[in-house]
């Protein structure tokens, strides 16, 4: 049978995680507009994966993650004192790129679908030049 202990762990730190960057962490090298995508606890509680999703360029992210990295032991109390368990689980930081990697995908397929449009509308344009052209030459 599978344990949904660890889940409601994960969504715990979650929280706390999401909450400390917004209003308890005062690091300068944490972009306050950054957010916890997921968190991967492992199935004996001991170790946690913080993902974290920053927004700006690639070196705003690797600052932020730094700073998280600095301030996890301060975040793992937060941790503590909302879990009931024996030992509280060990924070490691991780940036998440998946949204920007979701973001260029979708502008590709935007992109490609904007080329479709055009070669249709150029294609319709041209036949419809050779409808009227071999009509009209009739009469």
């Amino acid at each position: 049978m599978k344990s949904y202990r660890p889940e409601r762990v994960a969504n715990v730190i979650r929280e706390v995680v999401s909450d400390a960057i917004s209003t308890r962490l005062n690091d300068p090298r944490i972009e306050p507009m950054s957010s916890v995508t997921r968190v991967e606890v492992s199935p004996d509680l001991e170790h946690a994966k913080v993902w974290v999703s920053v927004l700006g360029e690639a070196s705003v992210g690797r600052r932020t993650i730094s700073g998280l990295k600095a301030a996890a032991g301060y975040v793992q109390r937060l941790v503590g004192a909302e879990l009931s368990l024996r030992t509280t689980p060990h924070l490691t930081f991780h940036l998440d790129e998946s949204l920007k990697k979701a973001a260029e995908t979708i502008r590709i397929i935007n992109e490609s679908m904007e080329e479709i449009r055009q070669k249709d509308a150029a294609s319709q344009e041209h036949q419809e030049g050779n409808a009227d052209t071999s009509s009209g030459g009739g009469a």
